[in-house]
């Protein structure tokens, strides 16, 4: 499935607190964010009639199996969370958050990809504020896009909460059910995943090439996984051992340099 979106149907669900962020403005004056903000507000008006952002994602049937998930044809290993854990609490993996394949009942996953058009990125090289400034909200327009397709994926496409009801800022708390964990954050950082999601939702379909580290071009782009379980959750894999990183490699199929390459 392929969306697109004007600038317009994305702004609201943009994340300032990342944009000040980005800019270092922490702890600055008000005065002075609210002229950034004026700034950026006045960029994307002019964005609204010459860039869209996209978003391309599928549902795939799923189950895991030990580490590994089994999405449609493809098995994706992942990392299991290393870090030390208070007596009790468990080391999580994504898979945990989909039925095991004993069980003999098919799960769902999502995979996705968004982006901006590569314009944002590039059409304001004779001036260094404009340019910062189209990168900057480049970045936060694809993050927005995610947002807002995991909405509509939520409500409409998977359609398990088509009762929520939350505004665009809202989202940016994460009050619903569901996480939609990015490749090369915490719990997915093996960028070479990217290799793999691409088999399953061609992300050259909205205009994204990966470079030969996996990572994403234009720059302003965001991929991921799209999970249901109602206990789903964020966390962070932590310092990722040797013994599991040589597990890991043997069930990609790839050398251990080379995924070191990717994970480290």
């Amino acid at each position: 499935m392929i969306l697109k979106y004007k600038v317009n149907d994305i702004r609201p669900y943009i994340s300032w607190l990342y944009f000040y962020h980005t800019w270092g403005m922490s702890g600055k004056p008000a005065d002075e964010k609210e002229k950034l903000r004026k700034d950026a507000e006045e960029m994307l008006d002019m964005m609204e009639t010459r860039y869209s952002t996209h978003a391309v994602f599928e549902l795939f049937d799923a189950n895991s199996d030990g580490d590994d998930l089994l999405l449609g044809d493809m098995r994706l290993p992942l990392l299991r969370q290393q870090k030390q854990k208070s007596a009790g609490a468990p080391n999580l993996c994504l898979a945990d958050f989909v039925r095991p394949l004993s069980s003999g009942i098919k799960d769902k996953v999502g995979a996705f990809a968004t982006t901006v058009d590569a314009g944002i990125e590039h059409d304001f090289k004779n001036d260094d504020y404009k340019q910062m400034m189209a990168k900057v909200l480049g970045e936060r327009l694809a993050e927005a896009t995610a947002e807002r397709m995991h909405e509509e994926v939520r409500k409409h496409y998977w359609g398990y909460a088509p009762n929520e009801q939350f505004e665009p800022q809202e989202l940016l708390n994460e009050p619903y059910q569901g996480i939609r964990p990015a490749i090369g954050y915490p719990s997915l950082p093996d960028t070479s995943v990217n290799f793999l999601l691409n088999e399953l939702i061609d992300m050259g379909a909205i205009g994204i090439h990966l470079t030969p580290t996996g990572m994403m071009q234009p720059h302003a782009s965001v991929s991921g996984l799209m999970f249901a379980h109602p206990q789903s959750k964020y966390f962070d894999l932590g310092k990722i051992g040797e013994d599991q990183l040589a597990d890991y490699a043997k069930r990609r199929g790839v050398p251990l340099n080379m995924i070191k390459r990717f994970v480290q």
